[in-house]
């Protein structure tokens, strides 16, 4: 092979760099944007707790009961905290509103990320609208959709 030719196995690329990672604040932009339009079938929303929050750490989240389940017609209300590692490392979810989930701890209203598949198995193309439909999803299984429930409108 004469000098400067390139070697057949080893193969040049113009862009050796890894892919580009979008900025959390970036994300959570996107992720704003598309929560005010809502999701879907209007089931599950969410947006920031406070539009002054430049660090969009604070979000609430509202689902509303899937039909045919105890859950059906009440309306969930949950606050979301996104650290400073938001996206690579999943939120902190805490429902507002009381629910007999048996990963929701039924002392303070903590989402269990260990019991929570969507959060155990977090990656960072999850979003806080993954996190709210798996949760809608959960009350709809088999295993939760007849749980009793505290009274409608009771808080933690």
């Amino acid at each position: 092979m004469a000098k400067g030719e390139l070697s057949p196995s080893k193969p040049v690329f113009a862009d050796s760099h890894p892919p580009m990672l979008v900025p959390r604040n970036f994300r959570l932009l996107e992720e704003l944007e598309k929560g005010e339009k809502g999701i879907g079938d209007g089931s599950c929303s969410y947006g920031l707790e406070d539009g002054d929050d430049i660090m969009m750490s604070n979000w609430n989240g509202t689902i509303i009961g899937p039909g045919h389940t105890v859950h059906e017609n009440r309306i969930y209300s949950l606050k979301i905290t996104c650290g400073e590692n938001y996206p690579d490392a999943p939120p902190q979810v805490q429902f507002l509103s009381r629910v007999n989930l048996p990963f929701v701890n039924q002392t303070n209203g903590r989402v269990d990320p260990h019991n929570l598949a969507v959060l155990a198995s977090w990656s960072r193309n999850s979003s806080i609208e993954t996190v709210l439909v798996e949760i809608r999803k959960e009350m709809a299984s088999l295993n939760n959709r007849k749980l009793p429930q505290p009274p409608e409108g009771s808080t933690f």
